[in-house]
């Protein structure tokens, strides 16, 4: 089974970081193909396939963030065939929703992080999807000035001649003195059909589809055939504005439709999840009717000052989502289950399918969670079976058709032992996963905390990778991380040299064992990261690694915090992002004799350096702050935000080494044990007037 076939839920963190490099590859060769080369080679289902998937890794293991991430990227960079234009505000993208459940928590994310009552109204502009070719088309006192394409939502494409001819050079009304609008140009099914008639006559290659006709046409170095193509456009928003228009987003969709441009008709304003949905309906059975392709929905906070404080994460607004219509579905026979084992022991069950086309991908594989989910469904072997790849690249099995069960079908028994080394497998109470109990005997989980251990973000050693660590762990020549470290000076006991192996010569031995030797000295947030302890991510290694500074001080800490109690173990909990579960892995860890024998001997071959302060980039980089009581003015989500943005670390209690409190109406304990420590007490109007 490829990394591919595995559910977000399931992998590794070396798994993950492996996956997460293969998806931001294949996502910019994919991004690459639709926004410069006008030519996807994957639907749009495909492609949000990929996304939802990535997001999901990246939403579980948000330490393994890449820097080229498609979540922190727009669109693709501008053709080097066109002039270049920086957006002086940044054309971002929107995230994705595929279900009524996730537009009932996008709606519960705007009440948490305003703080707004459970039933308060939240009024949402909603509008059609348009899928066609994003652009900005900036005026200066009423007249069109400048073009340009989303590019990679910093730098666009200058297509300013051929946007005139498809845009008003001129508004109507006193518009603001600087208006930059943005929408989408698009081509009616008529005209592309009747394009793609003209071009067959002529023996031109035919457009795929009328989003390819439309940015193709519009992306032409001459605007001569940008004008003879009939493009359409509507717009939906703006970005530098001198001026505010309304207070509103539907307020302000009416003044550009009273300035002359072209809004979509459609567009209604809804207040609640019914009427939301009911919309969504509505457009959804009215598409095969409407003249233009539209593939989802877009739902926007209509409160422009809502719209401000919700603020933005990574590529996307908080304030808007876009609810994509479903997915392509196929039936099959699920042929057999397979039980994997992972890092921590999670045995996790896999459909093995009888191949069938799904969205034009061939599925051979689908997750099936856990065994709560096999019970649910009623899932056996032999059944028929609907599969769909919605919101992630690896298909789920949706449900069963009944009607077709094999009249001697089984129910299927999820198995109480290992299959990789036949130690009981327990389930924990409150846990959906079933784990191996055979720890360092098993080898499944042996062979994958090896894997973890070489991995990115962990001793990243080229040339150790999961290939590699499988031979070696065959070969009975690695079975724990020290013997990665002693592995060159061993080599006189092996059979054979490694240099001698088939597939290796001396110069590939002895990269690898020079980038070994180059991994003898390694951060203190990595070191912790690689030891695989389950709930430490990297994110959680980085804290504990600023928090203890050594690893001298933070091995002591966590021998000391043995048992749920005490100074060491509350110290423990008081780092911000350090959760109980996190905490009792930690202590667990550095409780069993083994561990500590292993790392006794690992700390031998490997130097652990302190960890380094970070460089402040703001006068209140690196200071801590604790929030306290009820804030009147800001949700304490947002509080914290504002605070992290600042390069702050939010801490969960006061000690003597907190920098601010700041302490809202109701403030108990916390504010008391500030005064007596002598700690900078803050009002909320303080922190306001100091985070600004």
């Amino acid at each position: 089974m490829t990394l591919a076939e595995i559910a977000p839920e399931q992998l590794t963190e070396a798994q993950a970081t492996e996956e997460l490099a293969r998806l931001a590859a294949e996502i910019a060769a994919h991004d690459q193909r639709y926004y410069q080369e006008d030519a996807p080679v994957v639907s749009d289902a495909e492609y949000d396939a990929l996304r939802m998937r990535n997001a999901a890794i990246e939403a579980r293991f948000p330490q393994l963030v890449r820097q080229d991430s498609p979540s922190l990227r727009v669109g693709a960079a501008p053709s080097e065939k066109f002039g270049k234009v920086k957006h002086r505000i940044p054309m971002l993208s929107l995230g994705n929703a595929f279900s009524e459940e996730d537009i009932a928590d996008f709606l519960q994310r705007i009440r948490r992080f305003l703080g707004l009552a459970e039933d308060a109204e939240i009024t949402l502009l909603c509008e059609p999807k348009i899928d066609g070719l994003s652009f900005s088309a900036r005026y200066e006192k009423g007249k069109l000035v400048q073009g340009a394409t989303r590019g990679d939502g910093e730098t666009g494409e200058d297509i300013t001649e051929n946007l005139r001819t498809v845009l008003p050079g001129v508004l109507k009304g006193t518009p603001p003195d600087v208006l930059e609008v943005r929408g989408e140009v698009y081509m009616s099914h008529a005209d592309f059909a009747a394009l793609n008639a003209q071009r067959e006559a002529a023996g031109e290659a035919l457009f795929a589809n009328p989003r390819n006709a439309a940015a193709g046409s519009l992306r032409q170095l001459d605007p001569a055939i940008t004008a003879s193509r009939k493009l359409q456009y509507f717009v939906y928003g703006w970005g530098e504005i001198s001026s505010e228009l309304a207070e509103t987003q539907s307020g302000c969709i009416a003044a550009l439709g009273a300035y002359g441009l072209v809004t979509n008709p459609l567009v209604q304003s809804c207040s609640d999840l019914e009427t939301l949905l009911a919309y969504y309906a509505r457009i959804y059975a009215k598409r095969p009717e409407l003249p233009y392709d539209i593939d989802g929905l877009v739902y926007k906070v209509d409160r422009l000052d809502w719209q401000k404080r919700l603020g933005f994460v990574a590529r996307a607004p908080r304030w808007a989502i876009a609810h994509k219509f479903p997915a392509e579905q196929a039936k099959t026979v699920l042929e057999d289950i397979l039980i994997q084992v992972g890092r921590t022991g999670a045995l996790t069950p896999v459909a093995v399918l009888r191949p069938v086309t799904v969205g034009g991908v061939v599925v051979s594989r689908a997750t099936l969670h856990n065994e709560d989910e096999i019970r649910r469904k009623d899932i056996r072997i032999g059944d028929t079976v609907t599969i769909q790849r919605a919101g992630d690249v690896i298909p789920q099995v949706v449900a069963v058709d009944m009607a077709l069960r094999p009249d001697d079908s089984q129910p299927y028994t999820f198995p109480e032992t290992c299959p990789a080394c036949g130690s009981h497998a327990v389930r924990e109470e409150g846990e959906a996963v079933r784990r191996c109990t055979g720890g360092l005997i098993c080898p499944a989980q042996a062979v994958e905390r090896l894997k973890h251990f070489v991995a990115r973000g962990a001793f990243d050693i080229e040339g150790l990778g999961k290939k590699q660590v499988e031979l070696f762990w065959q070969k009975g020549l690695l079975h724990n991380p020290v013997d990665i470290f002693r592995m060159e000076a061993r080599q006189p006991e092996w059979e054979t040299p490694l240099n001698a192996w088939e597939g290796w010569g001396k110069k590939s031995a002895g990269n690898l064992f020079a980038a070994i030797a180059a991994r003898r000295s390694m951060s203190l947030e990595r070191f912790i990261y690689a030891l695989g302890i389950r709930h430490v991510g990297e994110t959680t290694a980085k804290m504990l690694a600023r928090h203890y500074g050594s690893y001298h001080t933070f091995e002591a800490a966590m021998r000391a915090a043995e048992g749920e109690a005490g100074e060491a173990w509350e110290g423990l909990l008081a780092i911000d992002g350090i959760g109980p579960a996190a905490a009792q892995e930690l202590v667990a860890f550095y409780a069993e004799p083994h561990n500590r024998d292993l790392l006794a001997k690992l700390t031998q071959e490997v130097q652990v350096q302190d960890a380094v302060a970070p460089v402040a980039s703001s006068p209140l980089s690196g200071k801590s702050v604790v929030f306290t009581g009820t804030l009147e003015h800001m949700t304490r989500s947002e509080a914290k935000a504002r605070a992290e943005s600042l390069g702050m670390k939010v801490v969960g209690s006061v000690s003597a080494k907190t920098d601010y409190v700041v302490a809202g109406a109701e403030a108990g304990s916390k504010l008391k044990k500030a005064e007596a420590l002598g700690v900078k007490v803050l009002s909320e109007s303080e922190w306001v007037a100091l985070s600004q």
